[in-house]
């Protein structure tokens, strides 16, 4: 079975974090973005994975061919020279995706728990073109919506980011479609949102798959920061043997097991921190992660904050309000950054009151 991950490109609405590695190897849960798509997909029985990049195309194939033999799948690269939109990356690698079974198509900013299995199963069963997943969300103009029966799932209309409220069930960027599909599609810039959905709606070929847990697209840092708490609660449900029990964590946190944290800290809830990290004396820190080896100095205070790999965060800090501190960053003893978003590889010596972009 095949599957193709619309990696995309520059990550600026997680900017400062991209400016210095690929979004999809951002870690997420002590885990690199795509690794858990792929993971996920190893599962369901895919062993082929077709990686659909325009951005830093190297670095991505570096990481990803030193774990392709671990996860035993074939890995390919179709690299874009010019950015083709959602259905125009099908459309590339459709040399790829030819055969008999249907394939997986997913959104690299994507993080639930991901019922590939259960699609593949419905998608067979109804025998038309397309499966695309639905989730509710609070905020439906900012996606596309799905209207449909839910009785069948056929899809009555498929509007992209509509200016009207016409529901809350969106698309959930997880499709499962035949290779049929590939004909609809020119090799140029396309859309799969805005002309080869309704397409197929309009031909009776498309059909959704409800998701039925936890989901959220974490490709800026609020949803981030949301997604890693809606995962945390999901781990503790599912798999509790994962999450930290120390005698300073609250609930819902991850610490890798070469963090080391001090005395009288209070770590969580909704809390990740990375490989190498070191949490000094008296530390709280709380709906935020950490990445790799970086050192939060004594008693500082961290909230609903990410703070990127090789930062240095001084004594008696207080980082709040959604801060995104770049890699390598130093923050100097008993500052206060407010909503900060710090460019990597900067000094910070003074307080930041008001959000802003310290660059």
């Amino acid at each position: 079975m095949k599957a193709l991950i619309l990696v995309g490109g520059y990550g600026t609405r997680l900017r400062p974090l991209t400016l210095t590695q690929p979004k999809p190897l951002i870690e997420f849960a002590n885990k690199p973005m795509l690794f858990h798509q792929i993971e996920a997909l190893v599962a369901a029985g895919v062993d082929t994975v077709i990686l659909a990049i325009n951005y830093r195309a190297k670095a991505l194939e570096e990481e990803i061919a030193s774990q392709a033999n671990y996860w035993n799948i074939t890995v390919h690269f179709s690299v874009e020279k010019e950015p083709l939109g959602t259905a125009g990356a099908l459309s590339l690698a459709k040399g790829l995706l030819k055969g008999e079974e249907p394939f997986l198509v997913l959104n690299s900013d994507i993080i639930c728990d991901f019922p590939f299995r259960q699609m593949i199963d419905f998608h067979v069963h109804h025998q038309h073109e397309g499966t695309i997943a639905v989730t509710k969300a609070t905020e439906p103009s900012k996606y596309g919506v799905c209207i449909f029966d839910e009785k069948t799932g056929k899809v009555d209309r498929f509007v992209e980011k509509p200016s009207e409220y016409m529901g809350n069930n969106i698309n959930a960027g997880l499709y499962v479609l035949s290779p049929r599909v590939l004909n609809r599609i020119p090799l140029r810039p396309t859309s799969m949102e805005k002309e080869i959905f309704p397409q197929m709606v309009k031909d009776g070929n498309l059909y959704t798959y409800v998701l039925q847990d936890f989901w959220m697209d974490i490709g800026q840092p609020q949803d981030f920061l949301i997604g890693t708490r809606l995962y945390l609660h999901f781990v503790r449900s599912k798999h509790p043997e994962i999450l930290s029990k120390d005698h300073c964590v609250r609930k819902d946190v991850m610490i890798h097991h070469t963090a080391r944290i001090g005395e009288h800290c209070i770590i969580g809830p909704n809390a990740v921190i990375g490989s190498g990290v070191q949490i000094h004396d008296g530390v709280c820190l709380r709906d935020s992660t950490v990445l790799s080896n970086s050192i939060i100095h004594s008693h500082s205070w961290i909230n609903g904050s990410i703070i990127g790999r090789k930062c240095v965060i001084g004594s008696w800090v207080r980082i709040d309000n959604t801060c995104i501190i770049g890699d390598d960053v130093i923050v100097e003893d008993e500052l206060y950054l407010n909503g900060a978003r710090v460019l990597p590889h900067k000094a910070i010596s003074a307080s930041v009151l008001e959000p802003d972009i310290i660059m």
